[in-house]
């Protein structure tokens, strides 16, 4: 036999395992409900890419919709898409609470954390589990309404539908960028260029940031491209993976690089020197200035240099205000015990979004409050579900001069919990927007806190007499200055008069998505005649909003700045006229979907009023 036939056998039988193994993959595929096509990329050898839709939605930390339907909610990213191509507003979509810089002008607004790294601007997130762990090629992202708010995009180690859970969650960013303005809100597919990373995922976070967006940002779907197998990259491009070597620069980049900080925290074995340079003729209260401006990792960093710098790095007073909220993704028990001695004198405290997935511990975190809560001033925890009921008690008893407490989305804390927060009376600020706060933990609460200047209780499901609460605040939280209602089920006109009565130095309040409010009640006239400071009035939704509202307020709220009445019939151009005439200060009014006001008039009123942003979205 010639040897030329031995060749082509070996060849049609390799030739015939790829086939194989194709269709196989092939049939997986679309058994699974997925898409498989060749992969396009540089990949050797040939790879089946995999296209997938998110399959649940896990986690958020705020959307604009209801806890119990799916209207403008994060849920509606799972699946394949509701609206796009389409353009405008749809309840179909995922929509987050706030957009532009509104909500930082208002009564309300905290001040910011100093040392948060300038690459560090997320404002919200969304985590997304897909159903096959891949390699990521690609990830699109389908924005209906006002894009450009993504401004982040990570991928996670663990496997959500894994019943071992990893020793270590690893996150590592596959995109980062500043916020953007686009022009236009039209619908558009984002696909950034991503980089490759060396583990599998079926977990994607987005994180966004809608500073500089005119609307609210509508997210319709998220696809995730990627291969089974790691790609290997083709001889016509270096055979070492790049991102590998760049691990460390990526993540001091980002700020995300915390796993080298714990060892950093730790360091105490250093350098000895003669002298220190020009530092020896520095004033300490110098040194501590210029050391003031660094960010936590550069902090940690430089006390590895020198005894001096180590000592003016490890000083409690670096450390009174503290964000470690841009580490999200690194911080754990290890770190909170390396910083222990350093946070002795700490007066405000960010942990929000951190500790998830068992990466800090209800002992880590007392054991730290332990050492560090008895200057504690304000304590940010948004977002965070290792929270309990112990660690409810730990705060309450470590941090007797507490004042801001921000619980927002920690929804795991059971209901009884909150009766603790009711010991801290010196609160003057409290964030429970999406927990399960129930009614007769808020009234003790209400009851012994009387100094309570700021209050959201938006989307708090469980508690059932909204009028009983809002006769609590009249009658004990009279110093209240801010009070968020967003979606709340059952106040009436009884609970309206008892606030208005009682808290009369009100200057924001949102009754957004409150349907049993009725304007024949009078109750919105009672509200305008009896809070005269009020600055923010969100009335969105409520659909018996009427001309006679809109005169009162012009008549009484003279200071008022930022009114919503998306969705009323009611009001005519004429009672908005008076309105704008009135309130010189006025700078946002949302009229969306009010059947009165059509573009023509809304052009009319910008042109005649050309400081005021006025509001109106559409659909296709």
């Amino acid at each position: 036999m010639s040897p030329v036939f031995p060749m082509l056998t070996v060849l049609s039988m390799f030739y015939y395992m790829c086939l194989r193994r194709r269709a196989r993959t092939a049939t997986r595929g679309e058994m699974n409900s997925r898409r498989a096509i060749e992969s396009n990329t540089r990949a050797l050898p040939i790879n089946v890419e995999i296209v997938q839709y998110a399959k649940e939605v896990l986690d958020f930390s705020s959307h604009y919709g209801s806890e119990n339907s799916m209207s403008y909610t994060m849920w509606n990213l799972a699946g394949i898409p509701n609206v796009y191509p389409s353009s405008g507003d749809f309840t179909q979509t995922a929509v987050f609470r706030t957009y532009g810089t509104w909500w930082d002008r208002c009564p309300s607004a905290r001040l910011p954390f100093k040392r948060t790294p300038p690459t560090f601007c997320s404002q919200d997130y969304v985590e997304l589990a897909f159903e096959e762990p891949v390699y990521p090629t690609a990830v699109h992202i389908l924005e209906t309404y006002h894009p450009g708010a993504v401004v982040r995009i990570l991928a996670c180690s663990a496997n959500p539908y894994s019943q071992n859970p990893p020793a270590e969650v690893r996150w590592e960013i596959l995109w980062s960028e500043a916020p953007t303005k686009v022009n236009g809100p039209q619908a558009r597919q984002f696909t950034p260029c991503i980089k490759q990373i060396n583990f599998p995922t079926n977990l994607i976070r987005l994180e966004v940031n809608s500073s500089l967006l005119d609307y609210y940002t509508e997210l319709d779907a998220v696809v995730l491209h990627g291969v089974k197998e790691r790609p290997v990259l083709s001889l016509k491009t270096s055979m070492i993976d790049m991102n590998d070597i760049d691990e460390d620069e990526d993540e001091e980049k980002y700020g995300c690089g915390m796993d080298t900080l714990n060892k950093q925290f730790s360091i105490v074995t250093l350098r000895e020197w003669p002298t220190n340079g020009y530092f020896d003729k520095l004033p300490y209260e110098l040194i501590q200035l210029i050391l003031s401006h660094l960010t936590v990792p550069d902090l940690c960093r430089l006390a590895q240099t020198c005894k001096l710098l180590y000592q003016h790095c490890c000083d409690p007073l670096q450390y009174i205000h503290l964000s470690l909220q841009p580490y999200w993704a690194r911080i754990n028990d290890t770190s909170l015990e390396y910083l222990q001695s350093r946070c002795t004198l700490i007066q405000w405290l960010n942990l929000s979004w951190t500790g998830n997935r068992g990466a800090i511990s209800v002992s880590g975190f007392s054991r730290f409050l332990k050492v560090c809560g008895s200057e504690l001033v304000r304590l940010e925890l948004s977002c965070g579900h290792f929270l309990n009921e112990a660690c409810l008690e730990v705060i309450t008893e470590m941090c007797p001069n507490l004042q801001e407490l921000n619980l927002s989305s920690c929804d795991k804390i059971p209901p009884q919990a909150f009766n603790h927060i009711a010991k801290v009376g010196s609160l003057k600020r409290l964030i429970l927007y999406r927990t399960k706060v129930e009614q007769t933990a808020l009234l003790s609460i209400l009851n012994f806190c009387s100094e309570l200047q700021h209050l959201s209780l938006g989307s708090c499901v469980m508690i059932e007499d909204y009028d009983l609460i809002a006769s609590m605040m009249g009658a004990k939280c009279k110093k209240l200055r801010s009070l968020d209602l967003w979606r709340c089920k059952n106040i009436t006109e009884s609970g309206i008069a008892e606030l208005a009565s009682g808290c009369q130095l009100l200057e924001e309040l949102d009754l957004g998505w409150c349907p049993t409010l009725q304007s024949s009640t009078g109750c919105f006239i009672n509200l305008a005649r009896k809070l005269p400071n009020l600055q923010k009035l969100f009335l969105t939704a409520n659909r018996s909003v009427c001309d006679t509202d809109i005169e009162e307020l012009a008549a009484n709220c003279t200071r008022l700045r930022q009114l919503d009445i998306l969705g009323t019939r009611m009001v005519s151009p004429a009672s908005l006229r008076k309105l704008l005439e009135s309130c010189k200060d006025l700078s946002l009014l949302d009229v969306s979907f009010c059947s009165q006001i059509d573009n023509r008039v809304v052009l009319e009123l910008n042109a005649n009023f050309p400081n005021v942003f006025i509001k109106k979205s559409f659909t296709q």
